[in-house]
């Protein structure tokens, strides 16, 4: 079983100055209930908090905050205010945004038209203004306007909008495949993970199963094979509702832009990919013995995000990355493994998207989506065969940043273009990029239900070198760095990352927009060995698995900040095993 080298980030992306401010304004509004036509509403109320980032030239991002102080909302809402100046919405995320002259409209999705009595919604969007930025002074939810308190029962004739479950695709889909399910438990990992000294406090955690080569469909002398885990899977599942979790991952030219998880398919054996890997996978799962389950694939780890960053004429780009955008195998082979594994009535596919610190500059951010959107459409699939997007696989960027945001500034100096580690990024961990993410898909075409994954298997950067709070205000960089939860040196290093810990457990719907919180790369899996070690794998030697490596243009020619003695990717290491147990966030 061999898990990839994720992440390897652009060089910095230079971008505007900003100059943030925040005028947040705490408004009370009215809230009537969705009904049908002469039927009695909810009473109403709900709470709105609106402020705004200004950019230099005239960009803006404004956030609204949404909290019900009345009774449940069911079925959508619809929240509508007018723009007292010039402002126009240029993007926006986690709502439908329309405007026409000053008036905007903000319509539920379909992941959070239900507002729970004490819930709230965050919502947001960037535009351009001129002049004066000035703040909305009223709102509506649904047309009512605002009256600053729960309001009594009315009746009203507005027509319920409700939303049908099921994903996009063939088949009877569920919106999110981890929502009401047990997630299967990996008996090879858990054997492992109880074997070591305190593992057995997690050895009961959902894993996801690597299919890395050919030979990993039938089996190998150290892992059972796919019809192995399947059965296995219904065993667990014992009649209730359970997802499994596999990675599909033996592209052509694999990781093209390193070397310890290169694959064994060459660049131009496409049709070994197609009928020797693909068919016998997806005929596998098409089998009625497993038509109750839930089998989630995440669909080739950075190949697509690899044809953005790391080819001509960009100056971290590798003569592999070229070959494998210049052939279309990538591409081609994405959208066949979705076409392929999307003909299953009870198969998920995410497609991984990096993370915050490869993708998050806008040169890369939107081109993704686009690229994404080709590959989804590719080889005889449609975009219905995506159910949603996988960030932050096998790598190391905290889920949340809780002691700075991309907006603050220092001294008067935005931290986004003057600390270091930040560097013109528009996004800090790695929620608030696969919310982002998501919005931007929809834009590039994707269906409007698409959820995200987050894998937080090695992103709780706990221990002793945990912050408390924030950095000191001296300068920006000390600012960030004091504060920052993500303690790598830097943001570009992905192999064995020393001082990591395992983050949030596996959970459903843990935030807006977001599927599940899982653990895709096994904890205690190498990704890459410390040295040169002969294999019949097609697994190479990358210099940042070495931890006297002192870098090169993808992680600011900083220090590897590599384990040593690590075995190849995939391998059991025990020695991370132990670190991440010991700097765990929450504490194990």
């Amino acid at each position: 079983m061999s898990s990839p080298a994720s992440g390897h980030p652009s060089p910095p992306r230079r971008g505007p100055r900003i100059a943030a401010i925040s005028a947040t304004i705490a408004l009370f509004v009215a809230m009537i209930g969705i009904a049908t036509s002469t039927q009695a509403s909810a009473a109403p109320g709900c709470k709105v908090d609106y402020s705004t980032s200004n950019w230099g030239g005239g960009g803006f991002t404004g956030s609204v905050k949404i909290t019900n102080v009345g009774d449940a909302i069911t079925g959508g809402w619809t929240l509508r205010f007018a723009f007292p100046g010039s402002q126009t919405i240029s993007q926006g995320w986690s709502a439908t945004w329309a405007q026409s002259g000053t008036g905007v409209t903000a319509t539920s999705m379909s992941w959070n038209g239900n507002l729970g009595a004490g819930a709230s919604v965050d919502i947001g969007f960037n535009g351009t203004y001129s002049g004066t930025n000035a703040s909305p002074t009223s709102f509506s939810l649904n047309n009512v306007t605002c009256t600053g308190q729960p309001g009594t029962t009315t009746t009203t004739t507005t027509t319920t909008t409700t939303t049908t479950p099921g994903g996009p695709g063939p088949g009877n889909r569920v919106d999110n495949p981890y929502v009401g399910a047990k997630v299967y438990v990996n008996p090879d990992w858990s054997a492992k993970a109880a074997a070591e000294s305190g593992g057995s406090r997690i050895s009961n955690q959902p894993t996801a199963v690597w299919l890395d080569r050919i030979a990993a469909i039938n089996g190998t002398t150290s892992a059972r094979g796919l019809v192995a885990h399947l059965d296995e899977a219904v065993r667990q599942a014992a009649g209730s509702t359970l997802t499994i979790q596999l990675v599909i991952y033996n592209l052509p030219g694999r990781d093209c832009s390193a070397l310890a998880s290169n694959g064994e398919l060459g660049a131009t054996e496409i049709d070994r990919y197609k009928t020797e890997y693909i068919d016998p996978i997806a005929a596998i799962l098409g089998r009625s013995a497993y038509a109750n389950l839930r089998i989630v694939t995440v669909v080739e780890i950075d190949s697509l995000p690899n044809l953005i960053t790391n080819v001509s004429p960009r100056p971290t780009s590798t003569p592999n990355c070229d070959v494998m955008k210049a052939n279309g195998n990538y591409v081609t082979g994405v959208g066949y493994a979705l076409a392929k594994l999307g003909a299953v009535a009870n198969v998920y596919n995410y497609i991984d998207i990096g993370h915050h610190g490869w993708l998050g500059w806008d040169d890369n951010f939107g081109p993704t989506a686009e690229l994404l959107y080709t590959a989804a459409n590719a080889s005889g699939s449609t975009k219905a065969n995506v159910h949603g997007f996988i960030a932050n696989t096998a790598n190391y960027g905290a889920t949340t940043e809780p002691y700075f945001k991309v907006g603050d500034t220092v001294g008067g100096q935005p931290i986004r273009e003057k600390a270091k580690w930040i560097d013109y990024n528009k996004y800090v961990d790695e929620l608030s990029y696969a919310q982002a993410f998501r919005q931007r898909a929809v834009q590039a075409g994707f269906d409007s239900g698409v959820g995200m994954l987050i894998d937080t298997s090695r992103n709780g950067w706990g221990g002793t070198a945990r912050p408390t709070g924030p950095g000191p205000t001296t300068s920006p960089d000390a600012y960030v760095d004091g504060g920052r939860i993500d303690r790598r040196i830097h943001l570009g290093n992905w192999c064995n990352q020393k001082g990591a810990g395992l983050g949030a457990r596996p959970t459903a719907a843990p935030a807006s927009g977001i599927d599940a919180y899982v653990w895709v790369k096994p904890p205690g899996e190498s990704d890459g060995a410390s040295k040169e070690i002969p294999n019949e794998e097609g697994k190479g030697f990358d210099r940042m698995c070495d931890p006297t490596y002192t870098g090169n243009a993808r992680n600011g020619n900083s220090m590897s900040g590599a384990l040593p003695d690590a075995p190849l990717s995939g391998a059991w290491f025990s020695a991370q095993f132990q670190e991440l147990m010991k700097n765990a966030y929450p504490a194990l």
